[in-house]
């Protein structure tokens, strides 16, 4: 039961004194209360007076304060820029006062530290606002600071040198996946209701997977992600965020989305609002379904464990099932991924380097980091073309398995969150950690970014020692409203909300 000033104005259903603007430092139980409330929620409060913008930015700088220590989810904070621009007054949108933070990865806050998790940008500071950024704020959002990140995002697991590793808070000595973990963790916490997260490979849906988040990767080209960037990784880049409720997800993606001029791809625009998809049924869908890793890795017992309940509840709300892999990843197929993945992180590099006026120090990048430039330096021009062409035939294999289904679902991981340190690089084997990372990504959530179609994870298990697993759900181009309807369909079968890591 809520306690407290809070927990007592709402139960008579009165807005407290002194509501508004006005922050009125709520006790540790008001702060529970708010912390269990998701970003539609939180903003309730504001918008009927029951609390002011000021006292829900309070109440999440509190728990950061209490929380990271241990955490370390959050890398760098704006509180005093957080409490001036609620002072000057917030945009009326429908996240008015909602805290939330930033990925330190692709997008920019301007004025604010900008490191990607590494060394070699640790005294950068972005002179721009990304349009992600900017958007989030004229919905009024209210940035608290950035979140941890493996270097450049090119690890599963948010466990940087410069920074150190995030710890998932649903075991301390685990990873929170990646590469969206600091994310990932301050949502579990619930040291805000949503953060920002991007996914190039999967990098919403792991570390959504590992904590017990939902977390959907948009289409190609749903969310813009200039000015900066046209694409990022040849079209394989998402941006978007990291939520307990699937009301949320698609709240903030319908203020996020739309393209800038000059965007390289287009995308059809939705029906309707994605909020109003959320507990629209989804009809009858054709399910098609497997639980085989790919190249024989094996599959851990909980996820295939959260694999048959969701295929249970799914047949027990109508839908028609059928087992089926979706497209094989060949050899070819493999090979082109890893070109794609080494030309990217060289492009990276090329990219800072050229905006600081230097090239990186031997000691400034971890060691996988070099080991994939070393990688992308040997790819030609006219290799990186041809791994683009395999791949664009890849994606219209795929696009004829959806002539027959409505969704693909399978275990997002082939295993439940691995312990820290086992897939983190060392000085004399760069690739140390490959062979773990490859075991827990089992299923190839990078489908979704190579043919840019949309994809979810929901959190329909917890392992027999408390460990979150995740279903992932792979749709057709742009039919993010097939997994919205499908999510609020689920999470009102099996709901999830109630669910709190112990250290939350």
């Amino acid at each position: 039961m809520a306690r407290g000033w809070l927990g007592r104005a709402i139960a008579r259903g009165r807005s407290p004194a002194h509501a508004g603007a006005v922050t009125l430092h709520p006790t540790r139980s008001d702060r529970e209360t708010i912390a269990r409330l998701d970003a539609i929620a939180q903003a309730a409060l504001v918008r009927t007076g029951q609390v002011g913008p000021g006292d829900l930015v309070e109440v999440a700088v509190a728990r950061i304060e209490e929380f990271d220590g241990e955490l370390n989810a959050v890398v760098t904070t704006t509180f005093d820029r957080a409490r001036a621009a609620v002072a000057a007054g917030l945009p009326d949108g429908p996240f008015t006062g909602v805290p939330y933070l930033l990925k330190d990865l692709a997008s920019e806050a301007a004025g604010v530290r900008f490191c990607e998790g590494s060394r070699f940008l640790r005294d950068n500071v972005s002179a721009v606002d990304s349009e992600n950024v900017v958007r989030l704020r004229d919905a009024g959002l209210v940035l608290l600071g950035k979140t941890n990140t493996p270097e450049f995002g090119m690890r599963p697991t948010a466990e940087p040198v410069l920074f150190g590793p995030t710890r998932n808070p649903w075991d301390r000595s685990r990873t929170t996946g990646g590469s969206s973990g600091g994310s990932a963790a301050a949502v579990a916490a619930g040291l805000v209701p949503v953060a920002h997260a991007n996914d190039a490979g999967g990098s919403i849906r792991i570390p959504a997977s590992a904590c017990g988040l939902f977390g959907l990767k948009p289409t190609r080209a749903r969310n813009p992600l200039g000015p900066l960037y046209g694409d990022a990784f040849g079209g394989w880049a998402a941006e978007h965020v990291l939520t307990r409720s699937v009301r949320d997800s698609a709240a903030v993606l319908d203020v996020t989305r739309g393209p800038m001029p000059g965007d390289p791809y287009a995308v059809p625009e939705p029906e309707r609002p994605y909020a109003d998809e959320v507990g629209r049924p989804p009809g009858r869908l054709r399910v098609a379904w497997t639980a085989t890793p790919a190249e024989g890795r094996p599959l851990h017992p909980e996820c295939r464990a959260a694999l048959e309940r969701t295929l249970t509840l799914l047949e027990d709300l109508g839908h028609d099932l059928v087992e089926r892999d979706l497209v094989e990843l060949t050899p070819r197929v493999g090979e082109a991924i890893g070109t794609v993945y080494g030309a990217a992180t060289t492009w990276v590099l090329e990219y800072w380097s050229r905006l600081l006026g230097r090239e990186p120090d031997p000691d400034e990048l971890d060691p996988f980091t070099w080991a994939l430039v070393e990688h992308g330096c040997r790819v030609t021009a006219g290799q990186y073309l041809l791994a683009v062409t395999d791949l664009q035939a890849f994606s219209r294999q795929v696009a004829a398995v959806f002539a027959d289904v409505d969704v693909w679902v399978s275990p997002t991981l082939a295993q439940p969150p691995l312990p820290l340190g086992l897939m983190v690089a060392t000085a004399d084997d760069p690739w140390h950690g490959n062979a773990e990372s490859a075991d827990m990504l089992g299923f190839p959530l990078v489908v979704a970014n190579i043919t840019g179609n949309p994809a979810m994870s929901l959190p329909l298990h917890w392992s027999a020692d408390g460990l979150p697993v995740g279903v992932h759900v792979l749709a057709p181009f742009a039919r993010e409203d097939v997994l919205f309807r499908l999510a609020g369909q689920l999470e009102e079968a099996a709901p999830w909300a109630g669910r709190w890591p112990p250290y939350s």
